[in-house]
């Protein structure tokens, strides 16, 4: 009898030793899997070369679409997420002259505000292009981990002052060629004939850079955000590695 119990402890032990073995087997393998797919969120099992490939296509695919939208016919004017409005500053000047019965040429002035940065986004695309290029390995990871628009952000701190730079002159250009200056001096004339008002004249050349700039990064946020929440958006494999786990 006292050997069969010592030949049941054992039988017991062993099958314990057995069962613990593969338990921990189990857990080890449910440690390594959990490990794997923490690993394969936000594109980090790639090579840091493939998240900035991945990036920067991101940033092209956006700022394509965005030059697209905002220099279309109406790109600005019909957008009113990003379209551009009567000088802020000039607010008195809209309200007295349209008193004055001048609505219809306010109304055409913001027109050709919006028609100047529609023109001038048109030369914007490959600005975009050779900002992009710079992108650094750690600039992609604070990128790939950061909000909605953290390459937008990025696009924007690097380029702003070159891009404001390079885009004066176009839009410049583009105000001759829409004739705005034509619209606005009667408007800012007529103004300036009331008794006791502070004349005014804003720059417009620097109002409508600003606003176009400012509505060109508006678009190219709202893409960023697309490639980041909706999988439709990623459009190339690159695109579907880097942001799938977002």
């Amino acid at each position: 009898m006292y050997k069969y119990s010592i030949v049941l402890s054992a039988v017991v032990f062993i099958s314990l030793q057995s069962c613990a073995q593969i338990n921990l087997k189990n857990i080890g393998q449910q440690v390594e899997n959990t490990v794997n797919t923490v690993a394969g969120n936000g594109g980090s099992n790639l090579s840091n070369a493939d998240i900035i490939k991945g990036l920067k296509e991101a940033l092209n695919v956006g700022t394509n679409n965005s030059t697209a939208k905002a220099s279309k016919f109406d790109g600005f004017y019909k957008n009113d997420l990003i379209k551009i409005p009567f000088p802020p500053e000039a607010k008195q000047v809209k309200t007295t002259v349209e008193n004055l019965g001048m609505k219809p040429q306010v109304d055409k002035f913001v027109m050709t505000l919006n028609r100047a940065a529609e023109e001038a986004s048109k030369e914007a695309k490959p600005i975009f292009v050779n900002a992009i290029t710079s992108m650094t390995i750690n600039d992609g990871l604070s990128i790939l981990n950061g909000g909605n628009d953290a390459a937008t952000q990025y696009l924007k701190g690097k380029t702003q002052a070159q891009l404001n730079a390079a885009f004066s002159p176009i839009v410049k250009k583009a105000i001759q060629k829409v004739e705005l200056t034509k619209y606005w001096k009667p408007i800012v004339t007529q103004y300036n004939k009331v008794p006791f008002v502070n004349k005014v004249n804003p720059d417009l050349e620097k109002y409508v850079t600003d606003k176009a700039l400012e509505g060109l990064f508006k678009l190219v946020a709202e893409e960023e955000t697309k490639i980041r929440k909706d999988p439709a958006a990623r459009v190339s494999e690159i695109l579907r590695q880097v942001f799938g786990g977002q």
